[in-house]
């Protein structure tokens, strides 16, 4: 048997080598890829909500989360708060109760058995902690809202969505609408009761899309820079998916746009955070938002958040100008 390597083993201190490199390169990605800076984390948080996605159930909290960042848990937890909106441990109590809630409708495991595999102690400490986000005990929550006392209008978990009971505030539109579908979906959830979703369903060309949104007026706004932000999470896209947020003025015409094609969601993707930053300049008009999904697959959306960021914060505004000749060019198509 080979001598066991601790601390200053060379082979150890190559692995950390390799990690602080590999982290340092990231960091660097963020700071010159698509027109980001260092000070906006967007593409570290987003690695570190990943890696909490493929951990949820392990014993992760501040400390393992901002080792796998590279960060101190310090300077971690106030990135994390500010771009995520809450604090490490309490996304990932919500993420927990998230599965937990929807285990409980859609499921016929034990409240114990649910309280454990959230990594609770005991029954007890889980209904505590379930109470305090849902406001009711697991067995009342449970007996409320069992998806099966919705058979009649669910299918695998979803509340289809017809022309007479539409989501509020939230419209179904594109190229070919007819060819998607949206809905409620409480058995997939990332925070609170229910999902949003859009999906294929029937066969389509690859240039084909549909979008979940919504509008409204800009006046209050108007002057500030805007970030959108929402959870996503993908199954099977073949084209491409993504939030979209654009700015219009009175006659329509489009001030601010930016509909993540440049970083596009594609394949199956666990729920992760992505953003939007635009400026509303003066004359806007309507604001527009939502989800896009081009092609197949299906898209859940989440806890949107709408907010003021400070002007140092990088826009994502996709540049639309092109330039044009100085005077008119191949008049007879023979150059």
């Amino acid at each position: 048997m080979g001598a066991v390597c601790i601390g200053g083993c060379p082979q150890n201190n190559l692995a950390k080598m390799i990690k602080t490199r590999c982290a340092a390169s990231r960091i660097v990605r963020i700071w010159k890829g698509a027109g980001l800076y260092l000070n906006s984390y967007s593409e570290l948080i987003q690695q570190s909500l990943y890696f909490i996605e493929t951990n949820l159930y392990e014993d992760i909290g501040l400390e393992e989360v901002a080792s796998e960042a590279l960060l101190s848990p310090y300077h971690y937890h106030r990135v994390f708060r500010r771009e995520v909106g809450m604090t490490v441990v309490e996304y990932i109590r919500h993420r927990r109760m998230s599965y937990a809630s929807a285990a409980l409708r859609s499921t016929n495991v034990g409240i114990l058995d649910i309280s454990l595999e959230c990594g609770f102690d005991s029954q007890e400490a889980f209904t505590r902690a379930f109470r305090k986000i849902y406001g009711m005990p697991p067995g009342r929550f449970r007996k409320l809202f069992d998806l099966r006392l919705f058979e009649g209008r669910t299918r695998g978990g979803e509340i289809q969505m017809n022309e007479m009971s539409m989501i509020k505030g939230w419209m179904l539109t594109g190229s070919h609408p007819q060819n998607y579908e949206m809905g409620i979906d409480p058995a997939e959830v990332h925070q609170g009761k229910s999902s949003g979703y859009l999906k294929a369903v029937t066969p389509m060309e690859s240039n084909e899309f549909a979008t979940m949104m919504q509008q409204f007026k800009a006046d209050r706004y108007v002057g500030k820079r805007m970030r959108l932000s929402g959870f996503v999470k993908t199954d099977r896209v073949e084209g491409f998916c993504g939030l979209w947020m654009r700015v219009d003025n009175n006659a329509l015409d489009v001030l601010q746009f930016d509909n993540m094609h440049d970083r596009p969601i594609t394949g199956t993707q666990p729920w992760n955070q992505y953003h939007i930053v635009l400026n509303v300049p003066q004359g806007s008009a309507v604001i527009s938002f939502g989800v896009i999904l081009n092609g197949k697959g299906k898209v859940w959306v989440d806890s949107f958040r709408f907010e003021e960021v400070d002007p140092n914060t990088p826009l994502t505004h996709m540049e639309t100008e092109y330039e044009m000749s100085d005077e008119p060019m191949n008049l007879s198509f023979e150059e």
